[in-house]
């Protein structure tokens, strides 16, 4: 089986932890101010499912100064994100008509960020800071007001919670937990497609933890839901951040204890069993049939390739 350089076994993208998030600094308002206003500081810009990113002699550069953020448009606001080497790193956002005004420029756009991350455009140990821009700066834009009464709430703590002045209430942001697995069967192992994959990709299947289930209930319910697969054996691989628009995907085995797939096509386009050599020849891009695995920028590459190698 081919290796991937950039997201080695066991290295899926947003996974790396290369900046300290210095939580501490968030109540001290004076502190970031200082942080915010130092030519060291840098900013990711997020666009809905987008990063703004410069291009020049080096490539693309998504790290920008914050002159040159607030240049090309983006909000006035910055969130936290925490300190490298020293330098605060900060996320922001930027209103669609600048990200319009950018088109069709040759020195800044704002790019697909699945797309520059599977690419490598964007080095795998920038994606986990991102992420996490991209899931804050989404978060803030969804909740603006109150869930509670209503009323406009405001930025606090760096960009890591909003107030209400009105009822008081206090809200923090929110992950999604996602189990997503991989069933196998002696040496055979299950994978399906939804409608909105490249034409040739299948996966592992995965589905969002439901209110007071347990990880292991989570898999056991979305295998059958999906795929008609009672399973047991459940076990634990790996986690990793996936910001679309903030989930936490938790990677995991099981063991199929049935054979016959019945396909839930509102939730999959179809599902089916593949053999170990099959999925070698995914993974490789060089299965017959012309059928793919996941990027490796994705957990569900890992699963499969984890797999393959225990036999190999």
């Amino acid at each position: 089986m081919a290796s991937n350089e950039q997201f080695p076994l066991g290295q899926p993208g947003f996974v790396s932890n290369p900046i300290d998030r210095a939580a501490h600094l968030r109540l001290d308002d004076e502190k970031l101010f200082a942080l915010e206003t130092s030519k060291d500081a840098r900013a990711y810009v997020i666009h809905k499912d987008s990063i703004l990113v410069t291009q020049g002699a080096n490539g693309t550069r998504a790290l920008l100064t914050l002159d040159e953020a607030r240049k090309f448009g983006a909000n006035p606001g910055t969130i936290f994100l925490g300190l490298k080497d020293g330098a605060a790193i900060f996320g922001m956002g930027i209103p669609a008509a600048a990200a319009e005004d950018l088109i069709g420029r040759n020195d800044v756009g704002v790019e697909n960020l699945r797309a520059v991350a599977t690419t490598g455009a964007i080095a795998p140990h920038e994606l986990s800071t991102i992420a996490m821009a991209k899931s804050l700066v989404t978060w803030h834009q969804r909740h603006g007001f109150c869930a509670n009464c209503g009323a406009r709430t405001s930025m606090k703590e760096g960009g890591w919670k909003r107030d209400c002045p009105q009822c008081k209430a206090e809200h923090f942001p929110r992950t999604d937990p996602v189990v997503i697995m991989l069933v196998t069967k002696g040496d055979k192992c299950l994978l399906g497609r939804q409608a909105i994959f490249p034409p040739t990709m299948w996966s592992c299947l995965a589905g969002f933890v439901e209110a007071a289930e347990t990880i292991e209930n989570a898999v056991q319910r979305e295998i059958f839901e999906e795929a008609g697969i009672r399973c047991e054996d459940v076990k634990y691989y790996m986690t990793q951040p996936w910001p679309y628009p903030s989930s936490l995907m938790i990677g995991c085995t099981a063991r199929a204890t049935n054979d016959d797939i019945v396909v839930d096509r509102k939730e999959l386009e179809d599902a089916r069993w593949f053999t170990r050599e099959e999925a070698v020849a995914m993974l490789n891009r060089t299965h017959p049939e012309g059928m793919t695995g996941p990027h490796p920028v994705a957990i569900a590459h890992h699963l499969l390739a984890n797999w393959v190698k225990e036999k190999t």
